[in-house]
């Protein structure tokens, strides 16, 4: 049991946390608006740590919802920090921002804090496409990858310690990267990225077993996503996929063998590194317990599946993300069903246990018979499972499409709630009848999440009016009392000439670029992955 003091009962079971004494330093609250075990679960959120606390004269603590809103390494409330940075992952995560500020002791508009009051800056994939949500709460914004841009936000926020908020907003404006609404509005802000992530060591910097990955160090294999699946906002938002030498992750990973056992290789598609098989063989010489965060369907490296099983990994999970050909050609998933038959193959006659398998219901040109295509090959890969073990377990992940800003079906709506409950409960009928649990994310907060996604600051209210009740019911009614119809951010195609409230963030990505992607997806045409370790110019990021 946790108790009535989180942030005593984590800080003594862990390993690595940095604690520094206050004096002369600034203190810097890095809060992942969710739980521990969420929020040590995320790399990135580690890595920001990390950075921050290389740092002399900063003192960064971390917070979570769970921990009382206080940190977990002195159990200092948030008002008492200099600047409080939220990590945000998820549009979801929202609600829970404008909680623990609300509940701090901090006004919660920018425009009514003086200044006595922490600056307040977030970071994430979502506000990076799009922060204008919450563009009334927060000071500053970091719009792309950390690493690049705080080298210079150290600089100002040491810089201006003791003197006016305007001069530590005016420093945070110049910043190639960082968005601050009261400064930069109607100015272009271009996503910052790094070169060459062996320049930097991506890693753990605090073991726990409170985590999904308990008491694994964890390793960012690559970063982006080479393969322009044309919902997905990592694919986008990371562009270009880049990844790290080998040499360099096996030393990292030597580093975290110190401390544990069990290594972590994480990224977006693991599988497409070009020197996979020496890795997790080398890794495996060494002594190492492998798991990796992903798996795709095609390449399936037989070396990959061979280290997982001697590490004794029982489950596997991989994304076809649609049942039918025609609807992976629209989203350029670039598998076809034979190769997804083969890659299940190949997993059972290895002998895991479990199989997972994501797919997503109401995808752009979706019809009923897709959702058919999704039970017709959910149900040979059981058949074909049960032949080889009896009590093969197969499951099925369903989650609503939701359009992302950035993505080439950033103007496309969202299907009605009525359908998405509809396929969603036909496809639990259909296939727990034959043996396959279904598990599905929440379909009326996809779309609190998807208004959120596609929004402006309109919404801002709304969210404001959900701190301390963070219940659809108030989210909703919240909405009505704003005179705001959540249909018109989602419910419809957003024409071409129509302005997007996220269109001064610039991504690297061309708009032109996103516009015939969605249209080589209404034709059912694919594109070609980007070219591993050359650039190749077509989407404007190279």
């Amino acid at each position: 049991m946790i108790g009535d003091n989180p942030s005593r009962f984590h800080s003594s079971r862990e390993q690595g946390a940095t604690v520094k004494d206050w004096g002369g330093r600034i203190p810097v609250a890095l809060v992942f608006p969710g739980t521990y075990h969420i929020g040590m679960s995320s790399l990135g959120y580690q890595t920001v740590y990390s950075i921050l606390n290389s740092y002399n004269d900063i003192v960064c603590e971390r917070v979570f919802s769970d921990s009382n809103y206080k940190s977990i390494e002195s159990d200092r409330p948030l008002s008492d920090y200099a600047v409080i940075a939220f990590s945000i992952s998820s549009e979801l995560d929202y609600f829970n921002a404008i909680e623990m500020m609300s509940s701090s002791s901090i006004p919660l508009k920018s425009a009514d804090r003086g200044p006595s009051h922490p600056v307040i800056v977030a970071g994430g994939p979502c506000v990076t496409a799009n922060p204008e949500p919450l563009t009334p709460f927060l000071d500053a914004f970091v719009i792309g990858e950390g690493e690049p841009i705080l080298p210079a936000f150290v600089d100002v926020i040491t810089d201006t310690a003791g003197g006016s908020r305007d001069d530590t907003l005016q420093g945070l404006a110049d910043i190639n990267g960082m968005y601050v609404p009261r400064l930069n509005k109607g100015r272009t802000v271009t996503r910052q990225w790094v070169r060459n992530l062996d320049d930097f060591a991506t890693t753990s910097a605090v073991l726990t077993r409170y985590t999904e990955f308990s008491n694994m160090y964890l390793v960012e294999v690559a970063r982006g996503c080479p393969w322009g699946c044309r919902f997905c906002l990592a694919g986008y938002l990371f562009r270009p996929y880049r990844f790290r030498s080998a040499s360099n992750l096996l030393k990292q990973c030597e580093q975290g063998l110190k401390l544990t056992g069990k290594i972590g290789l994480l990224g977006a598609c693991v599988s497409d590194h070009p020197e996979i098989d020496e890795l997790t063989s080398q890794l495996r010489k060494m002594g190492a317990a492998i798991s990796v965060s992903s798996l795709r369907v095609k390449p399936l490296s037989d070396a990959v599946l061979r280290a997982l099983k001697e590490s004794g990994a029982g489950n596997l999970t991989l994304a076809p993300e649609a049942g039918s050909e025609m609807l992976r050609r629209a989203i350029n998933k670039g598998i076809n069903g034979e190769d997804i038959i083969s890659a299940a193959d190949r997993i059972i006659h290895a002998d895991f246990r479990q199989l997972k398998m994501y797919f997503m219901i109401g995808l752009p040109t979706e019809t009923e018979d897709d959702i058919e295509e999704i039970i017709a090959l959910a149900s040979e890969i059981k058949e074909r499972g049960e032949r080889r073990r009896s009590g093969c377990r197969i499951i099925l992940a369903i989650e609503p499409f939701v359009p992302k800003a950035g993505t080439p079906f950033q103007r496309l709506p969202m299907a009605g709630e009525k359908v998405l409950r509809k396929r969603l409960s036909y496809l639990k009928r259909r296939l727990e009848k034959r043996g396959i649990e279904v598990r599905s994310e929440s379909v009326p907060w996809a779309v609190v999440q998807a208004v959120l996604s596609r929004g402006d600051g309109r919404l801002a209210p709304a969210l404001a009016a959900t701190a301390g009740d963070r219940t659809l019911s108030t989210w909703r009614k919240a909405l009505s009392d704003s005179s705001i119809d959540a249909d018109f951010y989602i419910g419809r195609e957003i024409p071409l000439k129509e302005r997007l409230p996220w269109n001064y963030i610039d991504s690297g990505v061309k708009n032109d670029y996103l516009e015939t992607e969605a249209e080589r997806a209404s034709e059912g045409r694919t594109t070609p992955p980007c070219p591993i370790g050359t650039e190749c110019h077509r989407c404007g990021v190279c």
